[in-house]
């Protein structure tokens, strides 16, 4: 319905200067978890855009943030003082992991169903990682560490190792994000060329594992995240080296290079959603958060009112880390030179709302 008053727009010649106009965006500060904290990170945020991510200082406690909303926080794990939210759906879950140090070592596995704390299975492993979890209630995530990581999933708490492998010998270590559909995507290794990175598609439901192709001339992707219609995007590379970030879908074939954002020499793309917007992270003289509609590529703080107070384009802290279907973006920034977690939300095109109700959200959100 969306697309067809979008149809109707251009039919009557109210819409075309609106649609070509850059998306603009109003910001929020997500809050800290405790007034002793000194940060907060925006890890993601959930098809339908509930947010989550972590407090850092006195608490080191993972979050959710239901939109409109502030931040909950999230109870840890007993003996594991740690805690990030990675992933959350939007039926009341959220997972992630407790750890015993700021940068996970000793992860376990957490799932949290409306603010209660359940440790999945390790499946003997010592260590795990849940990183999404979609509306059926799949987690995706892995188990173990180094050599012996290997790619996982959680389904009514019952475990599963991905042991699938592609046709040329690819298998997954890690699974990062998890659609409605059931298919996850994530990194793993060929044994035939350990030099490269490997980015694969699970279809957990027939158990089959298919690479994401690289750009031409790169022979390895990361595949960060997979949208509820199937666009995938991550970062494209040559024996690990460079950086370039690509969307792909099934029915595309081919992988698409995503333009770098201004003062970027490389990036890496972190967050899709239906329409084929992608959000990420841009690499210079600072962190450039992204967002790409399809057509261009803007730095996010050239999206937002300048008289904000935000920094998301002159420090090394910043992300775009995740993108709702109504395009939410959530992710972590500097506010009066304080790190904080974000939502940035879609601001309707003048007359747009007016005009059409919901229908006007297709001028900014510019779908085809």
């Amino acid at each position: 319905m969306i697309r067809n008053w979008f149809a109707v727009l251009f039919a009557t010649g109210l819409g075309a200067s609106a649609a070509m106009a850059a998306p603009m965006y109003q910001i929020e500060d997500l809050g800290l978890v405790q007034s002793g904290d000194f940060a907060s990170q925006g890890f993601g945020v959930s098809p339908g855009g509930v947010a989550f991510g972590r407090g850092a200082g006195t608490t080191n406690t993972p979050f959710f943030a239901n939109p409109g909303s502030a931040l909950t926080a999230l109870p840890n794990a007993a003996g594991k003082p740690y805690g990030v939210a990675n992933g959350a759906n939007d039926g009341g879950v959220v997972v992630g992991v407790g750890a015993d140090t700021f940068f996970g070592s000793g992860a376990i596995p957490l799932q949290w169903t409306n603010g209660s704390l359940t440790q999945l299975s390790m499946d003997g492993l010592g260590v795990g990682r849940a990183n999404d979890v979609n509306d059926g209630g799949f987690v995706v995530g892995s188990l173990g560490g180094g050599s012996l990581e290997v790619a996982a999933y959680w389904n009514n708490g019952a475990v599963n190792r991905i042991t699938a492998t592609t046709a040329g010998g690819a298998s997954m270590t890690t699974a990062f994000r998890v659609n409605n559909a059931g298919f996850a995507v994530g990194n793993g290794t060929d044994p035939n060329m350990l030099s490269r990175n490997v980015g694969l598609l699970y279809n957990i439901n027939n158990g089959t594992l298919t690479e994401v192709p690289a750009l031409p001339g790169d022979n390895g992707t990361i595949a960060f995240d997979i949208s509820e219609n199937g666009f995938v995007v991550g970062s494209s590379s040559f024996n690990q080296s460079g950086s370039t970030p690509f969307i792909w879908s099934a029915d595309r074939g081919a992988s698409q290079e995503i333009p770098l954002p201004a003062g970027a020499s490389s990036a890496i793309a972190r967050g899709v959603n239906s329409d084929g917007w992608v959000v990420g992270i841009g690499s210079g003289q600072f962190a450039v958060p992204f967002l790409y509609d399809g057509d261009q590529t803007y730095r996010l703080q050239d999206l937002i009112p300048a008289d904000s107070g935000w920094d998301i384009s002159l420090n090394t802290s910043s992300s775009a880390l995740g993108i709702a279907e109504d395009g939410t973006i959530v992710g972590t920034a500097l506010i009066d030179g304080e790190i904080r977690a974000y939502r940035m939300t879609l601001v309707p095109a003048p007359g747009a709302t007016a005009l059409l109700g919901l229908g006007g959200l297709a001028l900014a959100r510019r779908r085809r």
